[in-house]
This record gives C-alpha cells, structure tokens and sequence, in this order.
C-alpha cells in the first residue's frame, strides 16, 4: 500500500516506511501494520491507523535536515528523531480527518470523536455506521454520509478547535485572541482541555463553572477566589476545604473563620489546641455544649482543667455513672451529690441496685484516703486553674510523673499548703467530720479547700430507764385504762405480750395479764 502526505508512506511486509518525495530517502521505517495515514494539514503531525489502536506522531522537520547534513546519523531505520510519540489510544479508526491540530474520527462502536492534545471529545453517539466527509470552518459544521448517500452535519465550533490548537502549539498570544469568540457555555470543556494540558491558572481564568472553578483554585491555593466561591455557595463542604487549604497556608485566622462556617468543631479544636489558644477553647467548650457536640465540649473543658464544667456535661448527658467515677478521679467532694443522682436515676429501674450503690458521707470506711483525697482535690485546684505558658512545657513534669498526694503532704509539712478544720471542730477526734475553711493567707501557695457534704446529725441517745417506782405507777395506770376499755368480740384464745415503747422501757416486755 501506498500512503500519500507530507511524506510518502509505503507498506510492506516489514512495516511502514516514509522517504522523502523529492530525493526518495528514507527518512523513517516503523515497524507496524498500517491500516491508513492521515496527515495535518501543516504536515506535523500525522496519524497512523491500525486494526486495533491509532498512534498520533509529531514530525521534527529540523532533525531530519540536521541528519541529512550529517549521513553517519542515518541508520537502517532511518532518522530516528525524525517522529516523536504524541499519544496512543486503543481505539479502531474507522474513517479520519485532521482540522488543524485536532484529530476527528469515527470509531468501530459508531462514536464520532475528536483527539487533541492527549484528550479524547465525544462530539455524538452515531446510530448506524458513517464515514466522515470533511469540515467547514465557515458554517462551524462536520458532515459524514453513509453508503445510501444520507449526509447528516453536526456542529463543531471552528473556535474552539482553533484555541485548543493554538494552546498545542503554546501560542498562548493567539489564543488570548480566540477566546472571547468562544460562547460561555462551550467554555468549561476548553477548561478541562487546559487543565488536562497542565494550565490550570489558564484554566481558571476560562472557566464559567463554580465547581470547577473553586476546585482548581483550591489546588493553585487561591484563598481569595475560594473565600468567594464559598462564600456565595454557602456550602459546609467547600468551607472544610478551605480552610485544610487556610492551615497549609499557616493562615490560621481564615482557617477559624471556615471551621465556625462550617460548624466543624472537631477541627476547631485542634486549632485551638495546637495554637495554645486558651481564650478560643474555652470558647469553643461552651459553643459546642449548647449545639450537642459533648464530646467537644468535654474535652475542651477538660484540657483546660475545668473540670467542674466536665462534671456537668457528665451529668447533662445522663452519664451519671461516668460521672460519679469521675468525681471520685478529680472531684472527690463532688462524689455525694453524683451518687445521689446516680441512686436517684437508677432505682427507677432497679431500687435493689440502687440502695446497694456506697458513698463516702455515709461509709467513709470503704473510701481509703478519703480526707486525703479532698485535701488533695484543694490543693491542685488552684494549679489547674492557673494556665501554664508554653514555653514552660519542658520544666512541667507529666502527669504520670506525679504523686499528687505526696505533693500535698510535702507541701503541708512545709507549709505552703494549709488545711484549716471548722471552728468547734475536735482535732484529736478523728471520726469527726472536717470543716474545709479558707486558710489564712499566711502563703501564697495556701488554697481553700472545697467543704464536703454535711455530716448527717447523730441521732440523741435514748433516755435513761425508768426506775422501779415510776414503772409500778405506769403499770398501775394502764391497768385502770384497760379495766375501763370496752372490748367487743375479742378472741379470748389468743394470748400476747405487750411490749413497752423503747423510749419507756428500753425494750422491756410486760408481763402477761
């Protein structure tokens, strides 16, 4: 077969071969089965047709003149920078026609297709097969025909076709020029032909679509057309992209602005948390509390050290047992209240559970170190409330470090830490309940202890017995009492005691009458 062009092309058992047409030289010999050839009409780029795929080449005029110049560079197969490799695509050419730098075919599945710059347009779904016939760039019109001699056109805008050439060649001048011929709504398709080709601030700058547009300026890190876009969009899921761009950008205030937007208050927490932001967590704890997000709210209140506020989501939320475990970790003075709400909650359901729960102002034996615990509790309080500056971190110990009831005892025996009883109090009396009082400012490390839940009041021990005389005039009465007593049907059979009050006789029985 026979191939005319830019070149003449010969197949042959061995594959295809392009000479020259005036000197009949071989310029390039390609091992491949060609079905067909189609030549551009500048003649550099050339497409080559086979039973399963087509390849695009470009063709480099300059190193074949170079080559010739110099003879030791032509080898068997001839120039072999004469063609460089465009593209390949799995597709069976059926008929072909070039339009500048864009290559429009049919394929074998009756698709008309256009192929430029490494990108594949599908211009229509054909439903019988047709054979292309050419293009008018006039009437901006393709038309193909078929074997009955039908002839059916489609529009193709000649100016679309030219700036996708004119951005091959990466004459960027020219296209500038064809753009505002291009209408709006064809515009988005030569965007992604931009963004494809790798201009995507070229692209950005054509694109009528807002989410193609706010997609390509989040990869630019256009924050300002992003900010617009999202602003106009109101959209939870753009403002989270934003500001994930925002923080890359080390532009924390934009990015605090997007997470409010975008009510995102896992990620305003760790704003908040990695930029030392006191002020904003605290915020962001009480914000998030009265939106439902408690988990937040929890952790916001606990890095913090207000604990107390950690309590009460506790509560609010109906963990009343996390709550009193809680209370018993942090906030031993809470525990009576917790576990009376506990009690309360729980006997609604099961009483026998409920009355089996112990707390310490009832069986302060089965708390261990319980005195201890509150003093311990009133001794950090003053340290968790107080915020620690950053560059302090490295001279902080951890947590699990620390022995906070040692550090309390110490600080007692040094006295910096004084834990003051109420007035009345007996201190060698040591089931007597400690009133927890503000310490005398004698330090500045002495705090006020939390007061824990009041004792409850003993009950006064009983009167003495009454002495023999007093009980011969008791019994003396109660015989008259019983003597005038009317009593009707009275089952005679039936013999008891009585037994006195236990105020009058401690218990004592009378005896039968």
């Amino acid at each position: 077969g026979i191939y005319g062009g830019f070149l003449l092309g010969t197949r042959s058992v061995s594959g295809l071969a392009f000479y020259d047409w005036e000197s009949t030289e071989l310029i390039r010999r390609i091992e491949i089965t060609p079905k067909n050839v189609y030549w551009s009409e500048n003649g550099e780029l050339c497409c080559i047709t086979t039973d399963e795929s087509f390849f695009v080449l470009k063709y480099n005029p300059e190193a074949v003149e170079k080559a010739q110049g110099n003879r030791e560079e032509i080898g068997e197969d001839g120039i072999e920078e004469a063609f460089d490799v465009v593209g390949e695509i799995d597709e069976t050419v059926k008929t072909g026609v070039w339009v500048g730098d864009c290559f429009i075919y049919t394929n074998s599945v009756n698709r008309l297709n256009y192929y430029v710059g490494g990108e594949i347009v599908t211009i229509a779904h054909l439903d019988r097969m047709m054979y292309l016939l050419g293009y008018i760039p006039k009437d901006n019109r393709l038309y193909l025909g078929d074997k009955e001699l039908n002839i059916v056109s489609f529009s193709l805008l000649v100016s679309v076709l030219e700036y996708q050439t004119a951005v091959m060649r990466r004459d960027f001048e020219t296209a500038d020029k064809i753009l505002p011929m291009i209408s709006k709504e064809h515009r988005s398709r030569v965007a992604h032909f931009l963004e494809k080709q790798g201009f995507k601030s070229q692209a950005l700058a054509v694109t009528c679509d807002p989410e193609h547009k706010f997609e390509l300026a989040i990869q630019l890190g256009d924050l300002k057309t992003c900010y617009q876009i999202a602003k106009e969009a109101e959209s939870e899921q753009k403002w989270k992209q934003l500001a994930e761009l925002a923080i890359s950008k080390c532009e924390f205030g934009l990015a605090q602005e997007c997470l409010h937007q975008a009510s995102d208050f896992g990620g305003l927490l760790l704003l908040a948390s990695s930029a030392g932001n006191a002020q904003m967590v605290a915020k962001l704890g009480d914000t998030a509390q009265k939106a439902g997000q408690n988990n937040v709210a929890f952790v916001s209140h606990f890095v913090l050290g207000r604990l107390e506020e950690c309590l009460e989501v506790l509560i609010n939320t109906g963990r009343l047992p996390e709550a009193a475990f809680f209370a018993r970790t942090y906030l031993p003075s809470q525990v009576s209240r917790v576990v009376e709400l506990w009690r309360e909650h729980l006997a609604k359901v099961n009483k026998k559970a409920a009355n089996s729960l112990a707390e310490p102002q009832e069986y302060e034996n089965l708390f261990p170190d319980w005195k201890n615990a509150l003093k311990t509790e009133a001794y950090l309080k003053p340290q968790r409330q107080r915020a620690i500056p950053a560059d302090k971190f490295p001279r902080v110990p951890p947590n699990h470090e620390r022995v906070p009831v040692d550090e309390m005892q110490q600080a007692e025996e040094q006295g910096s830490f004084t834990f003051v009883r109420g007035p009345g109090d007996d201190d060698d009396d040591d089931d007597a309940g400690d009133d927890f009082e503000q310490a005398p400012d004698t330090t500045e490390q002495s705090v006020r202890a939390p007061s824990p839940p009041p004792q409850k009041k003993e009950t006064a021990p009983p009167d003495p017995a009454p002495s023999k005389t007093e009980m011969d005039d008791i019994e003396k009465e109660l015989e008259l009492d019983l003597e005038n007593m009317n009593i009707d049907n009275v089952d005679t059979s039936i013999s008891g005691r009585f037994t006195y009050p236990d105020d009058l006789a401690g218990g004592q029985k009378c005896p039968d009458k």
